[in-house]
């Protein structure tokens, strides 16, 4: 473990213990860690903060969805297509009312089943991934361009990229101010970046504690209430156009897996565990079911503005 590091946000050193936690989700190690809230600022992060060579060992292979064949993998795609459209949804209205029609590039883009959404609903795109097989995928599997690499080094020209989206980045990075500065880098003036996090500032949270799915411990190095990205958004030259506060894909799926990790489809893909196809079915149908459960909560909190996911359109003036 590398020394405590300063808030990302404020720069505080001070901070107070909530919780210690392990790999709750995908139990890639049994070390625990403290996640702590900035005694400046508010914000949670975990202190002292992985080193870069640990934190590889914490995103185990394979850590994005990939049709696998069958009927249960059939199943989850198709949900996952339905879901994914309240993104598309946004994203689109962002390029409307920006006058433009792309290229979108999603950072983090896995295997790329949003972009390809996006990509038949008539928008031109663009993945970036970390790990070259997700990249790869995307590419193969998409029909969707997608390169290996980080956003400071991505091969495109600054002003080039109508959009860049975020889906569930920034909590990952060690520093995510340049994140969102090698972002602005890429837009032109008007041009929008769109983030997604874990909000903190949830029902979950409050309710959930440590067992929140949001938390991710240890790969989410920090966790952003709304105004924390609004102001972490601010800072670096952005004006918030829009907020979101429900994500049908994220929300529901973020309690359900809360309150069952053992049942969330991709863990149990990543985690190796041994299922015959019918087994594996019968887990997802029951996940799916604590899924249509757990909704209506999802949905309230969201009216409320606590949803458990936070949605921001930012323009670059």
């Amino acid at each position: 473990m590398s020394e405590a590091a300063a808030c990302p946000l404020c720069g505080s050193a001070e901070f107070r213990l909530l919780y210690t936690a392990s790999d709750r989700l995908y139990r890639t190690t049994a070390r625990r860690f403290q996640v702590v809230e900035c005694a400046g600022c508010g914000l949670l992060r975990l202190a002292p903060r992985p080193g870069p060579d640990e934190l590889q060992a914490y995103y185990p292979r394979r850590y994005w969805f990939a049709p696998e064949g069958g009927a249960a993998s059939r199943l989850e795609e198709a949900w996952r297509r339905a879901v994914v459209r309240d993104h598309v949804r946004f994203v689109r209205r962002a390029l409307r009312e920006a006058g433009r029609d792309g290229p979108v590039l999603d950072v983090g883009c896995g295997g790329g089943l949003f972009l390809r959404v996006l990509k038949e609903a008539g928008l031109r795109v663009v993945g970036l991934d970390a790990a070259e097989e997700a990249a790869g995928i995307c590419w193969r599997r998409n029909g969707v361009p997608a390169v290996c690499g980080n956003l400071a080094r991505v091969p495109l020209a600054p002003d080039s990229c109508a959009a860049v989206t975020m889906f569930h980045v920034l909590e990952h990075v060690a520093d995510p101010r340049a994140c969102v500065l090698a972002a602005r880098e890429l837009l032109p003036p008007g041009g929008r970046l769109i983030l997604q996090t874990p909000n903190a500032a949830s029902w979950q949270f409050a309710l959930l504690g440590r067992r929140w799915s949001g938390l991710d411990v240890p790969r989410h190095l920090v966790t952003f209430r709304a105004r924390d990205l609004e102001r972490r958004v601010e800072s670096c030259g952005f004006q918030v156009v829009r907020r979101k506060h429900l994500s049908l894909r994220d929300n529901p799926a973020g309690l359900a897996t809360s309150l069952a990790p053992g049942l969330d489809p991709m863990a149990r893909r990543v985690r190796g565990v041994a299922e015959t196809g019918v087994t594996r079915l019968l887990k997802d149908l029951v996940y799916f079911g604590l899924l249509l459960a757990v909704l209506p909560l999802a949905l309230a909190e969201a009216a409320c503005r606590a949803g458990s996911t936070i949605m921001l359109e930012a323009r670059k003036p």
